[in-house]
């Protein structure tokens, strides 16, 4: 399948789920994935929500460019903050209120997009396109994008995108979880959680872990 035609095949999901489910909205952390999740939605429904679950550890660049797609965009955003608990340890810190932050950002939703892809774990490779529990839906329109294919949607489409990127981050959580690559033949997730059990793993957030909260 060409990009074009899994770009297409994003708006068409997204186009079906936002006109089945009004109360949609767009879960963005401002990394490369959901911010392209995020432009893809808007080409469909301009007006469409878009949410962030940010810590107070988040890169600064993060930031900034939040404010500058915020404003350039016109989006319709929310914020949803939470504190990281350092003495946790740095797998466990930011799990539990990271996901009473996302909980209570869809609380009001019936379905929110979200930037997962398969490619970029093996914990992903399973992962269906709608996952849906209890009425609570999350749909994952890029999900059989690409690495090479994000980046090409990106350099195509002008997207703007935070400077670790170019220092080396693959996959981006928070400033205290996130590593630069060590070696060209790691993961895509391997900077995250580095060097603990976790490493190159998920925060465990989707519609089975929401419900149990």
């Amino acid at each position: 399948m060409t990009l074009l035609e899994k770009v297409e095949n994003a708006k068409k999901l997204i186009a079906e789920y936002a006109e089945k489910y009004p109360k949609s909205a767009v879960a963005v952390s401002f990394g490369k994935d959901s911010t392209v999740v995020l432009h893809l939605a808007k080409q469909v429904k301009p007006d469409i929500k878009a949410f962030a679950v940010l810590s107070d550890t988040e890169f600064p660049e993060i930031l900034q460019l939040r404010d500058r797609i915020v404003k350039e965009w016109s989006l319709n955003y929310a914020e949803y903050q939470y504190k990281n608990d350092p003495a946790k340890g740095l797998e466990d810190c930011c799990k539990s209120g990271k996901l009473e932050a996302i909980k209570k950002a869809v609380q009001e939703l019936d379905c929110w997009f979200s930037g997962v892809r398969r490619d970029e774990g093996i914990t992903r490779t399973d992962m269906p396109f709608v996952e849906e529990k209890d009425g609570l839906v999350k749909v994952n329109p890029i999900l059989d994008f690409t690495e090479k294919d994000i980046w090409h949607y990106i350099g195509a489409n002008a997207i703007p995108v935070v400077v670790q990127y170019a220092q080396g981050y693959r996959s981006l959580s928070c400033s205290k979880c996130s590593a630069p690559e060590e070696d060209e033949n790691e993961p895509e997730r391997a900077g995250r959680w580095k060097g603990t059990k976790s490493q190159g793993g998920e925060c465990g957030i989707n519609v089975e872990s929401l419900k149990k909260l």
